[in-house]
């Protein structure tokens, strides 16, 4: 029965996060977490780790897709990278010395409202329009960016695929395509970075579990990818903002459960 149950959280839990991946560059420690800690009993700090091992392969496979189809900007996504690594580190730091326990639903009530606007506001932003912007100006802007997003996910510790996919859209320009597929490129070595550093500090997981978790995630970011590449500007702004605005809500239920 434990055995069975196991199977059936991390099934849901690697649909919800894969989905998120697959369209909209979400990162899978904000729904694999919560239904970890709150169903299984798993500790939380190893909960994280199995979250961003899972979003590793998943980001991979859904950047691998975007790439593919042309809507990757591996140049400035890598650019950005290091910024957001640098001060993912600076923003963990000023959060250790500053009372911070407020924020700790800023990403879940944000992946909520970014599917909101998704579905009133859809991006709608041509490839034409997003390369006439200077390198020179698109470089400056990449590294401000991974700053912010850097110094953000640091000091609240989530959030950093929805900060990315808001931020690429919204201030960069980018169409929502190519804003996904930046975004999971990025996700993909800063989940890396985060998994290696938990599996160093904290207790080895479960590794049925981890292979679960990592499995049914990326079989869905991969189902998710594929379908967001062919679909149109105008679908994929619904379909992005309708699995938003569900992991948004059930994330918040299962933090009012927990």
């Amino acid at each position: 029965m434990d055995f069975f149950i196991e199977i059936l959280v991390t099934f849901f839990a690697g649909m919800g996060a894969g989905l998120g991946t697959g369209f909209a560059g979400m990162s899978a420690a904000a729904v694999i977490s919560p239904m970890l800690i709150t169903f299984l009993g798993v500790e939380p700090y190893t909960a994280v780790g199995i979250a961003l091992f899972s979003d590793v392969l998943a980001s991979a496979v859904s950047a691998y897709t975007y790439g593919k189809n042309k809507n990757l900007d591996i140049k400035n996504g890598l650019i950005m990278m290091v910024s957001v690594l640098v001060f993912t580190i600076v923003g963990s730091y000023i959060s250790s010395l500053v009372p911070s326990g407020a924020m700790g639903n800023f990403s879940v009530f944000m992946t909520f409202l970014l599917g909101v606007k998704f579905i009133v506001r859809p991006v709608m932003t041509e490839k034409d329009s997003m390369q006439s912007v200077s390198v020179k100006k698109r470089v400056i802007q990449s590294i401000i960016c991974g700053i912010v997003i850097g110094f953000i996910c640091g000091f609240v510790g989530a959030g950093g695929g929805m900060m990315m996919l808001l931020i690429l859209t919204s201030v960069l320009g980018y169409e929502l395509k190519t804003a996904v597929g930046t975004s999971v490129f990025i996700m993909t070595f800063t989940a890396l970075t985060g998994a290696l550093s938990h599996f160093t500090i904290g207790d080895s997981p479960d590794l049925l579990m981890l292979i679960l978790c990592v499995v049914f995630t990326f079989i869905w970011a991969r189902i998710a990818s594929v379908f967001a590449n062919k679909a149109s500007p105008k679908t994929l702004n619904r379909a992005t903002g309708i699995v938003l605005v569900i992991l948004g809500i059930v994330i918040m239920l299962f933090s009012a459960v927990k």
